[in-house]
């Protein structure tokens, strides 16, 4: 699944979003080991990649993607906690190779290494669902502009599967509710 490239400047509702959570960043305390991390999280279409994006670039934050974790289209509960043991690994302070998942091969097929110190922002679906998580932004829409998002960005790579992932997008937000620091929408956006 591709990520966003940042090209140009972003839309001014996208960049007031960023402001908000970086207005909100700077009263984040750093842990005691380990990077700072903000989980950016909602349902897919929502933006979250896009907005990852842009406080990146403003911050020079490292970005895990958690599509880059999802192991296929029936991963997202494994990725949650794959994402979980690897933010409690990095609370140690040590170093962590991410493993990512190549959706062609279907397998993980590389890993990269993740900041020991800095800003991280993981984004994606279930991103806040893991813990630690310092701040937890989370991103809401209509299901109809995320759902036209969605299939604009990935369409037919992306349209069979929509409704099978919004269905574990439901079960894991009713397993495991999201209570984040900020609630943003981007039906504007």
């Amino acid at each position: 699944m591709p990520h966003l490239v940042l090209t140009g400047s972003p839309p001014p509702a996208l960049q007031a979003l960023a402001d908000r959570v970086l207005a909100r960043l700077q009263q984040v305390p750093a842990p005691p080991a380990g990077p700072l991390v903000l989980a950016v999280d909602g349902r897919s279409g929502a933006g979250k990649t896009d907005l990852a994006a842009v406080l990146a670039h403003r911050t020079g934050a490292a970005v895990l993607h958690m599509d880059d974790l999802y192991p296929g289209w029936d991963g997202l509960a494994a990725a949650v906690d794959l994402l979980r043991d690897l933010l409690t690994e990095l609370r140690t302070g040590h170093p962590v190779q991410q493993p990512v998942w190549d959706w062609a091969q279907g397998a993980y097929t590389r890993a990269v290494p993740l900041p020991t110190s800095g800003v991280l922002v993981a984004e994606g679906v279930g991103a806040g669902c893991a813990a630690p998580v310092d701040l937890l932004v989370e991103l809401t829409a209509a299901r109809g502009v995320r759902r036209d998002r969605a299939l604009a960005r990935d369409g037919a790579t992306y349209e069979p599967h929509w409704e099978r992932w919004a269905a574990q997008e439901a079960d894991l937000f009713a397993r495991r509710p999201l209570d984040p620091d900020l609630r943003l929408a981007t039906d504007a956006s």
